[in-house]
């Protein structure tokens, strides 16, 4: 059943004179004018059943049957025609615009592609009057009466474009991506950066066999992506059991696991593979995120129980230990502190606590605040040096840098203090005395204190140096002395400060008659 309209209340336009513009306005009204149950019965097209056929053959037939509706359409007498049939999406039979969108939503069925080019909309339109064509004579093919262009001159015209709908491409053309590609091609694909799934890849044996053309690659992103995959996919039995023959892939997803902070994954790899020290120290990195530093000691004694090496267990042991006295030393001065009793903390406030600081820090802190403290408390530093086996290198320059910084002359005096098997007291360091006036320099030393250790320097040359460098002026005279050259001696007169002790040491020893000078 068709829905019958007078021609003469709607069409403004005989079809040969419908443009874009007037046939929307036309479709749009009829839309508005179709009864809901004429909607339904005028339909012409079949009940859709099972044995439609969706293939590309039908849908070509559709679309042909779609043009012969508009040629017979056309063939009609355009002026006289007084009804006009309307289709079921309420546009007329036979229009360009129900062809157009029959072709389309076949197309997009069969793979979404569009059926029609874009046509650019800075080309002009050609009204009917400028271009002599009408509808009949595009389908016909033949030409109006009058002096224009014949059909198949108009499909040469650059001005002049029609446009066909194209056919999808069948698909045997198409390679599936998904099911298609082999392990070989997959990790190449990989290697490539183009996209791939690895979903085919169902069965353990084809899983390995991918993660083997990975590994043959020596591509360690694409042996990553194949194992991100396989973590996905497989049990963590399966994985670890087949990881272990493949050592080079093991490296990658150990790497990959502490990348990405899966301790826990990792945890568990490490002990189904039987690396119990590996184990042991990855559960000990885990003290770093606990905050509270009670939790913490607790925690690193429960570790003392794990498997680990000999060198490893020591180094847990000390640490245990560090943060234990650590604790003990922090309440302790917090509490000395806050009484306001104790003149160091009052002169030198602290700007930081000494939980969880390094060895070195821990003898650095107690050389500066408990530095006269008896060897048996926690804080002395000589208790800190015999209990975890401090060199005397480290303690020294440890000591001597605490002491420096207090200014304390006296106790870096005592530092190099030594006694021979004659009783007899001598400065003596582990240290370099280069290395020492450096020190010093560098803790704002004055000039008496350096040049007690520049004179120390067993090199003549860096000894003169670092003299005058610090401006020692004895050292650098009585050395000029020692070399008998008076003009050096007569040039360095010029540095020194005029009428000062230094002057007069120096007239003094070129006015001596007993040195024979060499110039």
């Amino acid at each position: 059943m068709q829905a019958v309209l007078p021609a003469n209340s709607f069409l403004p336009f005989c079809v040969d004179n419908l443009n874009k513009e007037s046939l929307t306005l036309y479709v749009q009204m009829i839309k508005s004018k179709v009864d809901e149950e004429d909607y339904w019965h005028s339909s012409k097209f079949k009940a859709f059943t099972f044995d439609d056929e969706d293939d590309e053959l039908s849908r070509l037939k559709e679309s042909r049957q779609a043009v012969n509706n508009i040629r017979r359409l056309v063939e009609e007498d355009d002026d006289e025609d007084d009804v006009e049939r309307i289709s079921w999406s309420g546009e007329p039979v036979g229009s360009i615009s129900w062809s157009v969108k029959e072709t389309a939503a076949s197309s997009q069925r069969a793979d979404r592609e569009p059926a029609f080019p874009k046509i650019s909309t800075d080309t002009p339109s050609i009204s009917r009057s400028q271009s002599g064509y009408s509808l009949s004579s595009l389908f016909k093919g033949k030409p109006k009466v009058g002096n224009f262009q014949t059909f198949s001159d108009a499909l040469t015209d650059s001005s002049v474009r029609l446009y066909a709908p194209e056919l999808r491409k069948p698909k045997s053309e198409y390679k599936d991506y998904v099911s298609d590609w082999s392990p070989e091609e997959t990790v190449q694909r990989l290697q490539q950066g183009k996209a791939v799934s690895l979903e085919r890849f169902r069965t353990l044996q084809d899983k390995l066999l991918l993660l083997d053309h990975a590994i043959a690659a020596h591509d360690g992103n694409v042996i990553t992506a194949v194992l991100i995959y396989l973590k996905r996919t497989l049990c963590k039995e399966v994985l670890f059991r087949e990881l272990e023959s493949r050592q080079t892939a093991l490296r990658h997803f150990i790497h990959y696991l502490s990348e990405t902070q899966n301790q826990r994954l990792l945890l568990e790899l490490h002990r189904a593979l039987g690396r119990a020290e590996d184990a042991a120290l990855l559960q000990y990195k885990e003290h770093l995120s606990i905050t509270d530093e009670n939790k913490r000691r607790d925690f690193l004694k429960n570790c003392l129980s794990l498997p680990f090496s000999a060198e490893d267990l020591a180094h847990v042991q000390d640490h245990y230990t560090l943060l234990e006295r650590q604790i003990i030393i922090e309440v302790t001065d917090r509490q000395a502190e806050r009484g306001g009793k104790v003149e160091i903390f009052q002169k030198f406030p602290r700007k930081a606590l000494i939980l969880n600081m390094p060895l070195i820090t821990t003898l650095y802190y107690c050389c500066f605040y408990h530095y006269a403290e008896p060897e048996g408390t926690f804080s002395s530093p000589l208790n800190i040096r015999q209990t975890f086996k401090i060199s005397e290198k480290q303690y020294f320059v440890t000591a001597l840098a605490a002491r420096a910084k207090l200014k304390a002359w006296l106790d870096v005096d005592a530092l190099f203090a030594s006694r021979n098997w004659l009783g007899f007291t001598r400065k003596k360091s582990p240290l370099s005395f280069q290395r020492v006036v450096d020190i010093l320099q560098k803790n704002s030393a004055p000039t008496h204190v350096l040049q007690d250790y520049v004179a120390l320097v067993d090199d003549g040359e860096l000894r003169l140096t670092l003299a005058q460098k610090h401006k020692c002026h004895d050292i650098v005279i009585s050395t000029y002395r020692d070399m008998k050259d008076r003009q050096l001696l007569l040039g360095y007169r010029g540095k020194v400060v005029r009428g000062s002790a230094e002057e007069r040491k120096i007239d003094d020893l070129l006015s001596n008659p007993q040195i024979r000078w060499k110039n």
